[in-house]
């Protein structure tokens, strides 16, 4: 018996991976974020299978429903939506796995952040631009960030940032970033990345909160800061100039 935590992926069905989509196809119990992860991807579970929405549960509850699955030697597919690296709270329930040897293992999913910049068309690192991706979010009504990872010290690199779970901190956010990255800075918020309702909103550090708030969006949102995100004069990059040698392409003998 294996508990086999799976990231769903950010919302369309066909952006699993072919081994997560297995799995959930083979496992007789799956538990589920309801809220986060599409109906489409559950439907991929068996027909007899025992399939639980975890929304509504607490952590001893989810445990409770691994733990009667153990008794009874069946695999369990526990899907989490994006990756489950990130911000999946997968830590907790594995430290309890590994407390009462239950097995587990995970198979990755594709994040929020790449179905959002694949629907925005737009690579989040740009030569002379960004080289680094910063995934962060806000504190609110959640867990306090640790020492030193505060946005306003997170935006002194002025690097691209892809802030999570943090849509109703939008005020804070721009005020926070605006002096690191100047108000004309592109802004994009993606609601619900690869879903059928996503819905992409562009403006800058000093107009995204107003046209967010026209769009009446409060949760299910990723926010991107970063010039990568209005760039279009930026060196190409040295990896497929003709100048650039490599073991793969060596510099051509001249005869």
């Amino acid at each position: 018996m294996t508990v086999h935590f799976i990231g769903a992926g950010p919302g369309a069905a066909d952006l699993i991976t072919l081994r997560g989509r297995d799995l959930i196809a083979a496992c007789p119990v799956c538990l589920y974020a309801g809220s986060l992860v599409p109906k489409e991807v559950i439907a991929f579970a068996p027909e007899t299978a025992r399939i639980i929405d975890t929304a509504p549960l607490t952590l001893d509850e989810i445990l409770g429903e691994i733990e009667q699955a153990h008794a009874q030697g069946w695999d369990v597919a526990r899907v989490h939506s994006g990756d489950p690296s990130l911000y999946g709270a997968i830590a907790e329930q594995m430290r309890r796995l590994k407390t009462k040897n239950i097995p587990f293992d995970i198979t990755p999913g594709v994040p929020a952040y790449a179905a959002a910049a694949a629907s925005l068309q737009t690579e989040l690192t740009l030569p002379d631009i960004s080289q680094t991706l910063i995934l962060t979010r806000t504190a609110m009504q959640s867990s306090a960030m640790p020492n030193r990872e505060d946005l306003d010290t997170l935006g002194q690199a002025g690097a691209t940032l892809a802030i999570h779970l943090s849509i109703r901190n939008l005020k804070v956010i721009c005020e926070t970033l605006s002096p690191h990255y100047g108000e004309d800075c592109p802004v994009a918020v993606v609601y619900r990345a690869s879903w059928p309702d996503e819905q992409i909103i562009r403006g800058t550090l000093a107009d995204i909160r107003e046209k967010v708030r026209v769009a009446k969006l409060t949760r299910t949102a990723l926010i991107l800061v970063g010039h990568v995100l209005g760039e279009h004069d930026f060196s190409e990059s040295a990896l497929y100039s003709a100048d650039h040698t490599h073991i793969l392409r060596p510099k051509k003998s001249m005869k």
